[in-house]
């Protein structure tokens, strides 16, 4: 009889045991971004010692799920036992909700076991256990009286921080649109916290009637929709994602809430950023009109939330003020030293 163990990772032969499994199941991508935001490991150990399926938590997603059937199993047993295995440590610790994105063969299996798939494409798919799920998450959002007689459109951002170029073009959506909501990215792994963030958009937006600011949640770039475990290739791992988090949009949060126009603005620096955009355009086009717009400027440089982190940075708080709203340059004079020592403590302030 197969048994249920714990495995320690950061035990040196553990690891290289559990990677060597997993490699040859075909799971290959070890990044440290990915190993290192697992919270458990289990591993599925037969009558001979033998390491012969394995599972592991991020936080409530699933991840590096492989079992090795033989004549003896009763196909999908290892894989049962273990996904059961997984789901009672999340019960464990409170969390009665959680994710799997996997390969798309792989669906069918996770849905015998109460999984809902929410999103698919060739190469993987994106599926939810438990509650709150998508349709408690949608049921919350504010909506306004007759919402389906509007031109509702949407802005999904991490504004890290809230810029000028952030306020441009949510203000340009609220002239175009009746209804316009700002997703603000949920996942916590930003200079600006995720409350900060919220607040910045909020505060900067506050004067625009007609938008809503909300969270994003575990449904638009999420940790949830981009994990990054079993692509070989950064392009098809940013390929796939983007369209699998287009497609969660499209077929759950569009039509709740009768969205019908989607606002990116072009970006010059960010090639994962260039990659999303052109994804949402082919997933979310003609069902939903993609509007892109170039990014605004000031002092003939193009506004990005990477130079303001580089500057507070730099401690070049006088060359911060062109670029973002007063709630925003307020912020961060309250909150120097704070960011300051976040990005002294290794916070990375590259990227988007």
């Amino acid at each position: 009889m197969d048994k249920i163990v714990d495995l320690y990772l950061k035990t040196p032969e553990t690891y290289k045991k559990w990677q060597n499994f997993l490699l040859h199941h075909g799971l290959s991508n070890f990044n440290s971004r990915e190993v290192n935001v697992i919270d458990h490991t289990l591993g599925l150990i037969n009558e001979d010692g033998e390491l012969v399926g394995t599972g592991s938590t991020a936080n409530n997603v699933l991840k590096y799920i492989a079992v090795s059937n033989d004549d003896e199993t009763t196909p999908g047993a290892r894989f049962n036992q273990i996904i059961t295995a997984l789901q009672q440590y999340l019960f464990s610790q409170q969390i009665f909700h959680s994710f799997v994105f996997t390969k798309e063969k792989y669906s069918t299996s996770f849905a015998h076991l109460g999984f809902q798939e929410l999103a698919h494409n060739e190469s993987a798919a994106f599926l939810e256990n438990g509650t709150p799920d998508i349709n408690d998450f949608l049921a919350q959002i504010p909506r306004v009286k007759d919402q389906k007689k509007l031109q509702v459109a949407a802005i999904v951002m991490n504004a890290n921080p809230f810029t000028l170029g952030h306020r441009q073009l949510v203000e340009l959506a609220s002239k175009e649109n009746d209804l316009v909501y700002v997703f603000v990215v949920a996942t916590d792994a930003s200079l600006f916290k995720t409350n900060e963030r919220m607040q910045l958009v909020k505060e900067g937006t506050r004067d625009l009637k007609n938008v809503l600011v909300v969270s994003g949640g575990d449904y638009m770039v999420s940790q949830s929709t981009f994990p990054a475990y079993f692509l070989k290739s950064a392009d098809d791992l940013i390929t796939v994602q983007t369209e699998i988090d287009a497609l969660v949009f499209k077929n759950y949060v569009a039509p709740a809430l009768t969205i019908n126009r989607r606002y990116l603005g072009t970006e010059p620096f960010s090639r994962t950023t260039n990659f999303y955009n052109q994804s949402l355009i082919k997933t979310l086009s003609p069902d939903i009109e993609v509007k892109i717009v170039e990014r605004f400027q000031a002092d003939s440089q193009v506004i990005t939330a990477t130079k303001v982190r580089q500057l507070i940075k730099q401690d070049h708080l006088a060359e911060i003020k062109p670029l973002v709203p007063v709630s925003t340059m307020q912020f961060i004079i309250n909150n120097k030293k704070d960011l300051q020592m976040r990005i002294k403590k290794g916070m990375n302030i590259n990227g988007n």
